[in-house]
Order: C-alpha cells, then structure tokens, then sequence
C-alpha cells in the first residue's frame, strides 16, 4: 500500500507497508512527513507509534487514529457509494475507473470517523479503479475547502496475498 496527501505540489504525507483489508485494519507502515518518520503498528484494538528506527517503547493510540479521509477497509461500499451519487464510469485498458462528486456526510454513511475527518471539505472529487478482479486497486480523492488550496489523498494498492497477522509490537 501507498497512500499520498499533497497540497498542490508539496506532499504533506507518505505512508507505505502491507495492510489487511478484508478484515478489520491492521498492518504495519512507515509514515513520513516533512516533521517526522515513524514507524506505525495497526492492529484491532489500538495503533502504535514510534521515531522510524528507533527502540524502546512505543505510543498507543486508539484505533480510529488510524483512519484518515479514505475508508480504506471499506473500499467496495465506499465505490458503491460513488455509483449510487451519480458516478460515471469508464472502460480502460486494464482497469475501470469510478468517478463521482461526495460530500463529508455522504461518506459518514460508509465509515462515520472517515466523514467526520473530512467535515471541513465544501466537495470530494472522488475517482477509484477496479482491476479485472474486481479488486479496488486504487483511490484519489480531491478535497475542496471553501478556503485555502486543494488537498489531494490517494492510495494505491498491490501485491494483493494473504492477511498478514499482526500483533502489538514489543518494546526493544
């Protein structure tokens, strides 16, 4: 997985690593920002954090912490939600491409910490492509605020395998 959020050309965020999807959300991550890298930890019940590289113990954080403006482990609702608000859809040559224009509340009726983390956008300009599986494959959203720039969020999904267990992880 790798999820993106830039603002015109300035990327605010990068997050890649291995996450589950077909199952409530959990992996493992490196987060990097223009402030901070750490080292993030998904699991059920909580999200843990920590300076990338570093040892010792870890930050603990609810998991709703983990949820950002996509709602990652509820991506075919969330395409279903684009369809059912009026999204177009167009053929490619490997994938098929869902477009539609969703409000914060319209997104709370899939995942309510998602929409409410979204509550400041006027409009979400909302594309995801399906692959031939029909597996979602990828995602970007564009968030317009009544001020202030545009903030792009997408994430990209591959090497689609079996869930990964994930566990707390130990302090070293």
């Amino acid at each position: 997985m790798t999820a993106v959020t830039q603002s015109e050309s300035r990327r605010l965020q990068l997050m890649t690593g291995r996450i589950n999807l077909n199952a409530p959300l959990s992996g493992r991550a490196r987060e990097t920002t223009e402030q901070y890298t750490e080292d993030v930890v998904i699991t059920r019940q909580k999200v843990y954090r920590r300076a990338a590289g570093a040892h010792g113990r870890w930050q603990e954080f609810p998991a709703s912490a983990a949820k950002g403006g996509i709602p990652t482990d509820r991506l075919p609702r969330y395409v279903r939600l684009m369809l059912g608000h009026g999204g177009s859809v167009r053929q490619g040559d490997e994938n098929i491409r869902v477009s539609a224009r969703l409000t914060a509340e319209d997104i709370e009726t899939v995942d309510a910490v998602v929409g409410r983390h979204l509550h400041s956008a006027t409009a979400i300009d909302t594309d995801a492509w399906i692959d031939r599986v029909g597996r979602v494959v990828r995602v970007r959203q564009t968030l317009h605020f009544a001020s202030g720039p545009d903030v792009e969020n997408s994430i990209t999904l591959a090497d689609f395998a079996g869930a990964v267990v994930i566990g707390a992880p130990a302090a070293d």
